[in-house]
């Protein structure tokens, strides 16, 4: 059961709303097919000392989703289009807990220095039943229309490639596959893809694809937003939802808005830190954490005493969430979180559409969301952090650890200058933290994600 209070904080969005692994080759048609060429950015593994590029560096708790992000980047993007190319590129290489099915929270700071809020979470349909109404395409358009550089069809793109020719499982999906696989079970075309001829989890380095997944982005590619929630993607999601009992309605899954509005701003140190505002759960939560961490700066206990006060007992294992995180060449940066409300969210596959749906937030995976933690800190008129804490208390609270120890004067320049969440790759951290000359992206110490660089040069 749900504590009334954080019940009341996870379901006011929806009544206000109504370890490292490095890609060393992708192949050549592959990569001409993602713009992935001879100025092919740098993976690098940052396990010791990262990388520090001011031009562009995107991180994600999927390696190849931050290659395409850095990909973005190097081919002029913002940070905005690169977040946007690594969710399209994760619902393919990573869809336990990135999907168009999902929702989400994004933070995005422009050139000017606004840091404005993105909310997009899944909702539960008037209609009832197990399927959650899915925010996270709309999201995602909407932040391309305001501060997208790249064309839209550019950051849809490497998803739909890998979707429909296929790519190698991560290391990062090979140990959430393994954990998952009693949910990969439950569903023909999750089993079809993720599990091999002797029905165990494929490992890591294995070739899968999911062809009905790439035609649904095509039609996303072609059409935006409207390519999903309208039109024939939408009437398969409608049709598949009604069969088994889902209460998804065509009219509701048409009317899906993001909303949108100021960050949540607070002083820590010689920084100004921004996260979601106190309107979602998300936001009540990483403010009793930032006000606990701050007093005793110590995550474990933070942890305890802000689940406590929110009446929070035992969580699920894995609650199907990620984040991920870049800063552009232009002083712009953005951050995400976003989930499925469980891993493969509801684990069905709505047939026709290779689109896996998102858990109903109704349910105990509701609080999927209170732990979505986007930041980002200014300083002196620039970026000087930009993360993300996903999955669980334990990423909101890293996070804030991280937010507070560069507001604190400490450099971080390495992986292991992150205080990990102890439950990787479930929670995770992901930061990006500058100076006045320089960028260096950090991935989960304790995971399997990576940081990318993008070669610029210069401005553009």
């Amino acid at each position: 059961m749900l504590s009334k209070r954080l019940l009341a904080l996870v379901t006011a969005q929806a009544l206000m709303l109504g370890g490292c692994q490095t890609i060393e080759s992708l192949g050549d048609h592959t990569a001409s097919t993602l713009g992935l060429g001879e100025d092919a950015p740098q993976t690098y593994t940052a396990s010791e000392v990262s990388l520090a590029q001011r031009g562009g560096v995107a991180v994600a708790d999927e390696p190849l989703a931050a290659r395409t992000g850095a990909g973005a980047l190097t081919s002029g993007g913002s940070a905005v289009d690169a977040v946007a190319t690594m969710f399209f590129t994760m619902v393919a290489t990573y869809p336990v807990a990135a999907g168009l099915g999902g929702g989400g929270i994004c933070l995005v700071r422009d050139a000017s220095g606004q840091v404005t809020e993105f909310d997009f979470l899944t909702k539960a349909p008037r209609g009832a039943g197990a399927y959650a109404l899915p925010g996270a395409v709309k999201g995602f358009a909407e932040m391309h229309r305001q501060y997208g550089a790249l064309p839209w069809q550019r950051v849809v793109g490497p998803g739909e490639a890998y979707a429909s020719t296929g790519f190698p499982v991560s290391q990062a999906l090979a140990v959430r596959l393994a954990a998952a696989q009693s949910v990969v079970r439950l569903d023909a075309a999750l089993s079809a893809e993720f599990l091999d001829e002797t029905g165990a989890p494929r490992a890591a380095g294995t070739e899968t694809k999911n062809v009905p997944l790439g035609v649904t982005l095509s039609a996303i590619r072609q059409g935006g937003a409207d390519g999903f929630y309208k039109g024939d993607v939408a009437a398969r999601i409608v049709a598949y939802s009604t069969a088994q009992g889902g209460g998804i309605s065509e009219a509701e899954l048409a009317a899906t808005t993001a909303q949108q509005g100021p960050a949540r701003q607070r002083p820590l140190g010689g920084m100004i830190a921004y996260m979601p505002g106190t309107r979602t759960g998300a936001g009540a939560f990483s403010a009793a954490m930032t006000d606990n961490l701050s007093r005793t700066r110590n995550p474990q206990a933070a942890v305890s005493q802000t689940l406590a006060a929110f009446g929070v007992g035992a969580l699920p294992h894995d609650m199907g969430s990620t984040g991920f995180a870049a800063v552009d060449i232009n002083g712009g940066a953005a951050s995400c979180a976003v989930t499925m409300n469980g891993p493969f969210g509801s684990a069905r596959t709505a047939a026709g559409t290779g689109v896996v749906l998102g858990l109903t937030p109704s349910t105990q995976a509701g609080l999927a969301s209170a732990f979505l933690t986007p930041v980002i800190g200014a300083s002196g008129g620039q970026v000087a952090m930009a993360g993300v804490g996903a999955g669980g208390p334990a990423g909101t609270a890293a996070a804030i650890n991280a937010l507070l120890s560069g507001a604190g004067g400490r450099t971080l320049g390495k992986r292991g200058d992150l205080r990990g969440t102890g439950t990787a790759p479930y929670d995770t951290v992901n930061m990006i933290s500058c100076d006045e000359t320089s960028c260096v992206a950090l991935s989960d110490p304790g995971s399997h994600g990576a940081a990318a660089a993008a070669e610029i040069t210069a401005a553009r």
